[in-house]
């Protein structure tokens, strides 16, 4: 079909979704490749020249002396969300939850060509981290201040604001952060296995030497780095030391691993969420598998580990002693900032739950009855399907995704002209007069961000929107996962 029948296609459906309430057809494998797509609008630093490793033409380098204060190379990673800064907290997990996707969705990947492109998506990642832990007992866990980030509306590629390097070591800890970079680094190198061993070996050095940083030298990362707080404050690290370690055992099969799950003081009981800050759930998913495999006894400790898990789901299908709220149009509701987040993560933990349960030709024990495996996938697709327009506004919150999809989405590098069509420098201030305040729609299409309507199924597409309206790295990565799934 071409350009004008495609159109003419979406213009269709989306008229008799208007007139009648029919959803379009959901094309999962388009929704997927262009969540892949999303994170090389996201890369920092210094871009592919081949435009296979780079098919996002509107970016450009950028931040290509990062670190230099340091005196460390610190080029490359990802920007977090629609700012320009390189935050490591939710770097970590979103390398994390992508690797996951890859593990669990493996299979789906290659079949639908998007294995490659989701290795290269944690590899960016990877490549970056490793630089940012130099030594053992050294992370460097933030670049740029959010103060002087947050006052400038510039590309990436017109950077004026400082590129300060903030660092944890022994003397100036951060638990958290060394753990959930320990469990990126470990559940990375269990995707690079087949493909690449000696980055697996690699990857896996890094991670039990970040794990035993975070073990003997306990503390919260905003308080060595306190404008870390301002932007992704930590509530504690016990979670994120449950979750490496789950991830270390997956990786390495090393009783150690096992034996501090299995000591870990605090387990997290029943949760309500799922996130950047928030590890229990996803701890508590890997250790019930061992439970489903008999790895584990169904006992004791590890009967608690896997009943929070199920309950978690349970109160997600709607089954639970507590269900989590929905919009009216039945979108899971956690909170009234980037729900959207915790709709991934909370859909890619029941995916996968769903297979491991099928695997053993099990089912889900709620409190309101039992759920097959095909009960939480069909819960799924009706978050997934909702995301990707079947809702109230028939709107699809995934940019570039189908024919209507919000058009101005708070975000630096989609909203300025690219530079690559008009490289006249954007000044810090000048940005916020001259493209910020516009009405005009965004001249970049960031295919693949997702954002989140709000608790009435509505959006205000306004680029001020950023409660709603701005996507970040860790949305996707669960995501990646979820479309792989069904596409």
């Amino acid at each position: 079909m071409d350009r004008t029948g495609r159109v003419f296609g979406l213009v269709g459906c989306l008229l008799l979704a208007m007139l009648h309430g029919i959803a379009c057809q959901v094309d999962y494998h388009a929704a997927l490749t262009k969540s892949l797509l999303y994170f090389e609008g996201q890369r920092s630093g210094k871009l592919p020249d081949n435009n296979k490793l780079q098919r996002v033409q509107w970016r450009g380098d950028s931040a290509l002396k990062d670190g230099s204060d340091a005196g460390i190379d610190l080029v490359g990673g990802y920007y977090d969300a629609g700012d320009n800064l390189k935050l490591g907290f939710p770097m970590a997990f979103t390398i994390t939850m992508l690797s996951w996707s890859q593990i669990e969705m493996g299979s789906q990947l290659k079949a639908k060509q998007e294995l490659t492109n989701v290795l290269h998506a944690i590899k960016w990642g990877t490549d970056y981290l490793i630089k940012a832990h130099p030594k053992p007992e050294v992370l460097y866990a933030q670049i740029g201040e959010p103060d002087s980030d947050h006052g400038c509306w510039q590309r990436p590629e017109d950077m004026a604001t400082p590129r300060t390097a903030f660092k944890i070591d022994d003397q100036h800890p951060g638990s958290d952060l060394a753990a959930e970079t320990a469990a990126a680094f470990a559940a990375a190198s269990i995707a690079f296995k087949n493909s690449d061993h000696q980055y697996s070996f690699k990857l896996l050095t890094h991670a039990k030497q970040l794990f035993d940083f975070a073990c003997n030298h306990p503390g919260l990362y905003q308080d060595s780095i306190p404008s870390a707080g301002k932007v992704y404050a930590s509530s504690g690290y016990h979670d994120e030391l449950l979750w490496a370690a789950a991830w270390l055992h997956r990786a390495t099969n090393e009783k150690r691993y096992l034996d501090h799950v299995e000591q870990a003081e605090d387990g997290g009981g029943t949760r309500s969420k799922f996130s950047w800050d928030d590890k229990y759930v996803g701890a508590q998913i890997l250790i019930a598998r061992l439970v489903l495999e008999g790895k584990v006894e169904n006992g004791g400790k590890w009967a608690e580990y896997k009943s929070h898990a199920e309950e978690f789901i349970c109160s997600c299908i709607q089954k639970g002693n507590t269900k989590v709220r929905q919009t009216p149009g039945g979108l899971l509701w956690f909170s009234p900032w980037d729900n959207i987040q915790y709709v991934a993560t909370a859909t890619f933990t029941t995916i996968v739950y769903s297979n491991y349960l099928a695997t053993k030709y099990a089912s889900l024990n709620c409190a309101a009855g039992n759920a097959n495996p095909s009960d939480l996938i069909a819960f799924v697709k009706s978050q997934v399907d909702y995301i990707l327009g079947s809702n109230p506004k028939n709107m699809s919150y995934m940019i570039g995704y189908g024919g209507n999809y919000p058009q101005r989405i708070h975000h630096r590098g989609a909203s300025i002209i690219s530079i690559k069509k008009d490289s006249t420098p954007v000044t810090c201030k000048g940005g916020y007069a001259d493209w910020f305040n516009r009405k005009a729609v965004n001249p970049n299409v960031l295919d693949g961000a997702v954002v989140s309507p709000n608790e009435s199924d509505g959006f205000s597409d306004d680029r001020s929107n950023f409660q709603f309206g701005e996507p970040t790295t860790y949305n996707n990565g669960p995501l990646v996962g979820v479309l792989a799934h069904f596409a």
